[in-house]
């Protein structure tokens, strides 16, 4: 196929055809069955190195303007043409490119679900900065923890942290408060195990 879109940093595999950024948008809307933000698109595909960002910006921009995409309360959802080209066009994409697309949208519904479950609130006081972070159990808030940190640069660390694995931590506390040494070596072994360098 022709290329004729940007192809600065795209990744091998990646895109470089206008009407295959257009339909691998369609294809990620309609696979995915959830709605979007534009920039949440736009991440997805830049940030995996599937395609151009000013070409995705354009095809987004494209696919809204034509009512392939709709949006509601800033939300992209797939118009009717968007699922026709989706499910008649989505083999003119590469297999492994559907993938990584569906893997790393995945990944980000995973990440929004788990960060609105488990808030974190940075508050500014005279004393420094105060972090409070909550885990949800459904329902019920299973835990609360503040703690003070200097500055916004490490309140921002102990959210992502937090944010990345709340379980852990709130096993990690559960074994502190009731002293439960088996289950604190367990949870200090995975946590030792997930800060290993991948091989």
């Amino acid at each position: 196929m022709e290329f004729d879109a940007f192809a600065a940093g795209i990744e091998p595999g990646g895109l470089r055809n206008t009407k295959e950024i257009r339909i691998l948008i369609c294809y990620l809307l309609v696979s995915v069955d959830s709605p979007f933000r534009k920039e949440d698109i736009i991440d997805i595909l830049q940030e995996n190195g599937l395609a151009n960002y000013f070409e995705i910006t354009t095809a987004l921009s494209d696919l809204i303007d034509k009512g392939s995409i709709l949006i509601k309360n800033g939300l992209c959802t797939p118009g009717e043409s968007a699922r026709m080209i989706a499910k008649q066009l989505d083999g003119t994409i590469p297999t492994a490119v559907r993938q990584r697309t569906l893997t790393a949208a995945l990944q980000l519904l995973t990440r929004i679900k788990r960060e609105e479950e488990n808030a974190v609130e940075i508050t500014h006081t005279n004393n420094g900065i105060q972090v409070t972070c909550h885990i949800s159990g459904g329902d019920m808030e299973l835990m609360s923890l503040s703690l003070y940190v200097p500055d916004l640069q490490q309140a921002n660390l102990v959210k992502q942290n937090f944010q990345q694995d709340p379980d852990i931590i709130y096993r990690a506390m559960l074994a502190a408060v009731t002293k439960d040494q088996k289950m604190m070596a367990e949870t200090l072994t995975e946590m030792g195990m997930k800060k290993q360098p991948k091989q």
